[in-house]
């Protein structure tokens, strides 16, 4: 990966965008999709668009999610402590002594996420599984009208990590899952620019897919395209205590290249332009079996209108929804390599129906 695109990578990943609250990481998506697409805008949802090949046939559309799972401030209580609700999907155990980052109108806030010290829990309370609501947010306020100057209910927040290179090509940062993804259209979409295809290319930064997949859906109907590939993480198999998840996930492997979806979410003649491309180009992949709608805009994407041919291609992925999530940039590299090289090919007398011609 160029240092350049790493860079912007890094700038990227250290944006805040928990679902709802995206505009700071979608507005730094859309400034460096400016350098190349034909224009860029956001629609009244949040979602960022950057058009490539203006006026081709067919339309397809590329979608990695800008939101991130988060935090949201409900109560404030006499001592200037804040509670806090999930936004997303989180393992409350995680939380205990993190940093944080309260995104306030005055801009970042930086506060810890507080519980009773292990030495003080009786001996059942140890045996308990943490819960969100015993948990609190310590920003050093006095009292309550000191945090309720700074702090207003529904301020969101994310734990408080960046981006850090670490060896053999991995990464890690808070949000892999997915800013990787929409970082991946958008340098698709960077090549796709330099390929000359023959359809309109739509890259987008979906929002609030933590939340439902909200997103896709309403850009989806927007675009109405007649193909759309997903871009998200996958479960990367390669660590300890994974044996039984294999079973019932599949295996993938860091450093192994993108993992290719298949089964009802995925338009199987899609499927196959994904496969024959990666084997031409010599891009190495990896299978995974999705035997029902996938948790990913692939879902949402597919569903759209009168149907859309959709594919699902996904980043290997460590220690998802936790603040030290690991990626590994040559699989980035590869996969919008691979999104690019299979687009390009896409023309009009391409046909998608199942089932048709076979």
């Amino acid at each position: 990966m160029e240092e350049a695109t790493k860079e912007f990578l890094k700038r990227y990943m250290e944006t805040v965008s928990p679902s709802g609250f995206e505009e700071e990481a979608a507005k730094a998506w859309r400034e460096e999709a400016e350098k190349f697409a034909d224009r860029t805008w956001v629609d009244l949802h949040g979602n960022s668009f950057a058009l490539v090949n203006e006026g081709g046939s067919p339309r397809v559309m590329l979608a990695g999610h800008t939101d991130e799972i988060g935090l949201m401030i409900s109560y404030i209580d006499d001592h200037g402590f804040l509670y806090f609700r999930g936004i997303g999907g989180w393992d409350p155990q995680i939380l205990p002594g993190q940093r944080v980052w309260i995104v306030t109108g005055a801009g970042r806030l930086t506060g810890v996420i507080g519980r009773k010290p292990i030495h003080l829990l009786e001996e059942e309370e140890r045996k308990k599984v943490v819960k969100l609501e015993d948990l609190w947010i310590d920003i050093g306020a006095q009292d309550k009208k000191e945090a309720e100057e700074l702090v207003k209910i529904g301020d969101p927040a994310v734990l408080a990590y960046g981006f850090e290179e670490m060896r053999n090509g991995l990464a890690a940062s808070r949000g892999f899952d997915d800013k990787s993804g929409a970082f991946v259209v958008l340098e698709a979409a960077r090549l796709l620019a330099q390929l000359n295809p023959k359809a309109e290319i739509y890259a987008v930064a979906t929002v609030q897919e933590e939340v439902g997949l909200r997103g896709a859906r309403t850009s989806a109907f927007g675009i109405n395209p007649k193909v759309g590939i997903a871009v998200d993480v996958g479960f990367a198999t390669d660590t300890p205590a994974m044996d039984k998840e294999k079973r019932k996930v599949g295996e993938a492997k860091m450093g192994k290249g993108p993992i290719i979806a298949r089964g009802p979410n995925i338009n199987g003649k899609l499927f196959g332009l994904l496969v024959e491309t990666a084997e031409d180009k010599k891009i190495p992949y990896q299978l995974e079996g999705a035997p029902r709608g996938t948790g990913t805009d692939a879902n949402a994407i597919q569903l759209t209108r009168a149907g859309v041919a959709t594919g699902l291609v996904s980043i290997p992925n460590r220690y998802m929804h936790s603040p030290c999530e690991l990626v590994n940039l040559e699989d980035m590299e590869n996969i919008y390599k691979l999104l690019a090289y299979a687009v390009a090919q896409i023309d009009d007398k391409m046909d998608f129906i199942p089932g048709a011609n076979t």
